[in-house]
């Protein structure tokens, strides 16, 4: 039978909505086993955060697209059953087999050199789980596709073990997507830990300034207006969520006190603290630390003069 450009276009677009929902489902079973088992070696897994929100929007967009696709090549395929022999559904329908065969296959080759190698984790034997799994759902579901050979159409009956197959990958996709809001959070839980962030990183600004002022004329200003320049274009930054001025506080000749108001607690693990720049270090208990917790907080910083010492006078 001749393949039209509809049948063409329908049938790409299921097969690389399923690539691309393979894709993002094993990427956000990485980031939940990234962050549920810490590696001690990669530090804060809480970087996978951003894997989730990717995966969870993926999902949410792509997903439907492919169940969409299929169920209307289903519809075509029960007014006119020839049309499942059409030669581009049944090149992709083996391509779809070798891709996930090949997967299972690298798995498991990955597996045994890993156990040679004395290096199975837990963290390691999670993930090649839950590729094995997304690729033996798939492999299995279409192995299944093509040896059917014009089976009963899935409104007369269909395949029970397909079915079966589709129900649980339906099952496990949205439960990776229920999951992905609860560990990311809601956007507007986001949004009040991006206003943190910005405190932070405000706050960071204005400190490397007083630290500089102080190398410029040995003394430490006595507000944050004093800071501002017209060459450089620095003026102390505001809170951005209400535009209120950060507070300053000179406590001696070389401590000064910063302050901010934030929605939640923040630390290393929370992913709410932008690291500091590198010549940004001060003696002191915190040490650049910037923890804080919700509501106001106050970071006290001591200038160390042996390592800043006031620039040298022309």
């Amino acid at each position: 039978m001749k393949t039209t450009a509809k049948d063409f276009f329908l049938n790409l677009l299921a097969v690389a909505a399923l690539y691309f929902s393979a894709g993002f489902l094993v990427n956000l079973l990485f980031a939940y086993i990234d962050l549920a088992i810490v590696d001690p070696l990669q530090g804060s897994a809480m970087y996978r955060l951003g894997s989730v929100r990717w995966g969870v929007a993926a999902l949410v967009v792509i997903f439907p697209v492919f169940v969409w696709a299929s169920w209307f090549l289903n519809k075509i395929f029960v007014k006119n059953p020839e049309s499942r022999k059409y030669k581009v559904r049944i090149w992709l329908l083996y391509l779809t087999l070798f891709i996930a065969g090949g997967v299972i296959v690298g798995d498991l080759v990955a597996v045994i050199y890993n156990f040679l190698e004395g290096d199975l984790t837990a963290r390691f034997l999670w993930k090649v789980a839950s590729i094995l799994a997304v690729s033996g759902l798939i492999f299995s579901y279409y192995l299944i596709e093509v040896r059917a050979e014009g089976a009963v159409s899935a409104e007369e009956g269909g395949n029970k073990i397909q079915r079966w197959l589709a129900r649980i990958s339906m099952i496990a996709i949205a439960i990776a997507i229920i999951a992905g809001f609860f560990v990311a959070g809601s956007p507007f839980e986001q949004r009040l830990r991006r206003f943190d962030d910005r405190r932070v990183s405000d706050l960071q600004s204005i400190q490397w300034q007083v630290v500089n002022f102080w190398q410029s004329k040995e003394r430490l200003p006595d507000n944050l207006d004093e800071l501002s320049d017209k060459i450089s274009g620095f003026t102390a930054p505001r809170d951005s969520e209400n535009n209120s001025a950060y507070e300053y506080r000179k406590a001696s000749d070389l401590s000064f006190e910063l302050c901010a108001t934030f929605n939640r607690e923040g630390n290393d693990e929370s992913g709410s603290n932008v690291p500091m720049p590198a010549k940004a270090q001060f003696s002191g208990e915190m040490q650049g630390n910037w923890s804080h917790a919700s509501g106001r907080a106050c970071f006290e910083r001591t200038i160390d003069p042996d390592l800043y010492p006031p620039f040298a006078k022309p």
